[in-house]
């Protein structure tokens, strides 16, 4: 039977490759960081890790890792409701709590299981789930697993979120879905107008803050907070394995009730192993570092504003706004795939990105600062990106 699914399965790659749109892997041969070597031996400026705050290789963070592995052990063998929960566990998660401003947390092995628990245990048959159109792959399966009526809008359409609203009105419950920050283009949801239309139609707010939590708003503590809706927003979902110390991890922040239930019933939560003392130890050590000092914050914000300002001095196009995802727009696959080879070349590790992650001829190079680079750093990537558009032109 495979011999007929390999020609298949053959031919699917193939095109795949003669598209332009073929992901490679590239081999990383030291830590996460902002220089890092390649298996050229090559040693190249990162800009494109989720790494927001740098604290995936901040010597706090490494030493808390380190620590919990004499205090806890390496792993917990087992979920959370056998024998899976350390006291550490349940510090991240009031930590967690506290920052986000929520009344409880739960953990998980990632966000892609938070959201993916989420729907199915809250929503039935009798409810709806309204979804922006660009919202992350967990959200679209997490909504899937549920038996909810679904009903999506336009990315970031408040008219259109009204009108899907109106057409729910029969629901149960009514759960509007959306990203904090969508991750190809670095727009933020406008929770303000979302949670006004929420109020008006009697519908609970879901957000997935993971490219926001750590950096964004006045206290670090997401869209919710740079929008003033903490209070008004039910569900903010998130990870541990981007600003957060960038290993892994995910998390549920919400309603008190809504998380006991996820401890109850959520499958992702009660089936995977509970989260690697290591992780929950250092994720614990960088929310502290992001509390108690806003150095890091500023630095990427500086680190932010200097390359979108350059960057379009120089004639390229960058999508608009103020977050540190940049895109650098290319519109052609493979011209963005060379472009990004040429940059890594000349020392700086980007990826394109094609479809299916975006739309056809939408295609880009997604730019993403960190607070652990230089402004030299921020300099040679502009140089960079003029010197490859001219050798390429």
């Amino acid at each position: 039977m495979f011999g007929q699914m390999r020609d298949d399965l053959t031919t699917t790659i193939g095109e795949i490759r003669d598209a332009g749109l073929y992901k490679s892997e590239r081999v990383i041969t030291s830590p996460q960081q902002s220089l890092i070597s390649v298996a050229s031996g090559n040693e190249v400026l990162n800009f494109c890790a989720n790494n927001y705050l740098g604290l995936a290789d901040h010597p706090e963070v490494i030493a808390a890792a380190r620590n919990a592995l004499d205090t806890w052990g390496f792993g917990m063998a087992s979920v959370r409701f056998i024998c899976g929960t350390q006291q550490i566990h349940k510090d991240l998660e009031a930590a967690l709590s506290t920052f986000l401003g929520t009344e409880d947390t739960i953990l998980y092995s990632s966000c892609f299981d938070a959201n993916g628990g989420l729907f199915e245990t809250l929503l039935g048959p009798e409810d709806a789930i309204i979804s922006d159109e660009l919202n992350h792959a967990s959200i679209i399966d997490g909504i899937r697993l549920s038996k909810a009526k679904r009903f999506r809008y336009k990315n970031r359409d408040m008219a259109d979120l009204e009108a899907q609203l109106k057409d729910a009105a029969d629901a149960r419950y009514r759960l509007i879905a959306t990203d904090g920050v969508f991750s190809m283009d670095g727009y933020l949801a406008p929770l303000d107008e979302i949670c006004d239309l929420a109020e008006r139609y009697d519908a609970l707010v879901m957000v997935d803050d993971s490219h926001a939590v750590g950096f964004v708003g006045p206290d670090g503590a997401g869209t919710p907070s740079l929008f003033g809706v903490k209070d008004r927003v039910d569900i903010v979902t998130g990870t541990l394995g981007k600003a957060l110390g960038g290993a892994s991890g995910g998390y549920v922040s919400a309603r008190r009730e809504i998380v006991e239930l996820l401890r109850q019933r959520s499958r992702p939560y009660l089936f995977s192993n509970s989260l690697a003392p290591s992780v929950t130890a250092a994720s614990l050590k960088a929310l502290e570092l992001i509390a108690t000092s806003t150095a890091l914050r500023n630095q990427l914000d500086s680190n932010t504003a200097l390359f979108r300002a350059k960057m379009t001095e120089a004639g390229f196009d960058v999508l608009p706004g103020t977050h540190a995802i940049s895109p650098v727009m290319i519109g052609d696959a493979a011209q963005a795939a060379v472009l990004a080879e040429k940059l890594l070349d000349l020392g700086i590790y980007v990826i394109a990105f094609s479809y299916p992650v975006v739309p056809h001829g939408k295609a880009r190079i997604r730019v993403q600062l960190s607070a652990a680079h230089s402004t030299a750093d921020v300099e040679k990537a502009i140089a960079a990106f003029i010197e490859a558009r001219a050798a390429l032109a």
